[in-house]
């Protein structure tokens, strides 16, 4: 155990008291009254058609990759830097990811480099949102609509971000929201499928309905209903519809209060960044970040791992991100190979996430501070005396 974990869940406010009537209203399923309030309550802030929520935005993603009927052939353009899921929902497909390297100051798809890698066979372009800060969104969307291409907002980070005023998850043709335990707000395990393109809509909750057209029955649109469609079970359960409605009520304070910690180590750590010892993380004007999470990048891999090691000893989680995809096992058997994103290999590996959740204080706040300080000063120059990029 440590003294001070990574990431601590939390109940933000009413949370217990909504599982609770979620068991007396006797609908834990799915699809019952809070599910309705989650979607509801999303839809109007975010200025979203209609959302779907999902047991994870894994099933999301996989959700978004049927509707834009990806098949075996095709290509998706995505970053390298991100979760396996986020490639994972085509490539099950039969479709083949094609790796973009990233913006060094956002750790963002680098949208300059994306009408290079488009070919043919490309379909869709599946922008990441790292660490709540949105990508450059114009530049995507107009390479898309150059080519006629879909657009899949992987804003799993991003829930309540925003792009020069618009929320993450409403800009593209389908968006995708997590809202697991690590996440700004959630309920253990959750998602959600944002869609912007009210044609895919129907398809879509039959989909998630495994196939059936259950709900135009629930609505009285047909007679009866059967199966129509390939779908699977993406409906997620009540209990956690009704957990996460009590933090989507919260969000306001949820989003200060990480606000106040992201900038808590911003002011705390910037005489590192003085130093050149490290550097910090940038959000740029036009991006109003969720502040979901907060790293540091070291001058080089030997470092990172040495703080990281260091931070154990005092008690303190503090833990690498992604490998980037095409060096992985998988990313090898699809094309992919060390070298051919010199920005997302070098950033990956000197990045170090420093715990953030709602009940950090500022006492350990002062810990991880003085430990990374103190290691910096002691022990930096013993592994290379250059400085941080």
């Amino acid at each position: 155990m440590f003294k001070v974990p990574f990431n601590k869940p939390f109940i933000a406010g009413r949370e217990l008291y909504y599982v609770a009537q979620a068991v007396t209203f006797g609908n834990l399923a799915g699809d019952g009254a809070f599910t309705q309030k989650c979607c509801r309550l999303m839809e109007d802030r975010f200025q979203i058609p209609r959302i779907l929520l999902t047991p994870s935005c894994t099933a999301a993603l996989e959700m978004a990759a049927m509707l834009c009927e990806i098949s075996p052939g095709d290509e998706v353009i995505m970053p390298s830097y991100t979760f396996v899921s986020t490639a994972n929902a085509f490539v099950r497909l039969g479709a083949t990811p094609v790796f973009v390297d990233i913006r060094p100051d956002t750790l963002n798809l680098d949208e300059t480099l994306i009408e290079r890698a488009v070919t043919g066979r490309t379909r869709a372009i599946v922008p990441v949102h790292y660490a709540g800060v949105p990508c450059e969104m114009d530049g995507i969307l107009a390479v898309a609509r150059r080519h006629g291409l879909r657009v899949i907002e992987d804003a799993a980070q991003a829930v309540n971000s925003y792009f020069s005023g618009k929320a993450m998850g409403s800009l593209g043709d389908l968006g995708t929201y997590s809202f697991h335990e690590t996440k700004n707000f959630n309920c253990g395990e959750g998602g959600a499928l944002c869609i912007n393109d009210p044609q895919l809509v129907e398809r879509a909750e039959i989909i998630r309905d495994k196939g059936t057209n259950r709900r135009q029955f629930f609505r009285g649109q047909v007679d009866k209903y059967t199966w129509v469609d390939v779908g699977s079970s993406y409906v997620p359960s009540e209990i956690a519809s009704a957990f996460l409605f009590g933090q989507l009520e919260q969000m306001d304070a949820i989003t200060e209060r990480r606000w106040h910690l992201y900038d808590s180590y911003r002011s705390r750590l910037a005489f590192l960044e003085d130093e050149e010892l490290l550097r910090l993380p940038q959000i740029p004007k036009e991006c109003d970040s969720n502040f979901h999470l907060f790293y540091v990048l070291l001058p080089n891999v030997a470092i990172r791992d040495a703080l990281m090691k260091h931070l154990r000893s005092q008690g303190i989680l503090a833990v690498f991100h992604y490998v980037p995809l095409h060096t992985s096992p998988m990313g090898l058997k699809l094309g992919g190979g060390q070298g051919s994103l010199p920005v997302t290999e070098n950033l990956s590996q000197r990045l170090l996430r420093l715990p953030l959740y709602n009940d950090l204080t500022d006492d350990e706040q002062d810990q991880i501070v003085t430990a990374i300080s103190e290691f910096l000063h002691q022990y930096c120059q013993a592994f290379l005396p250059s400085k941080a990029a």
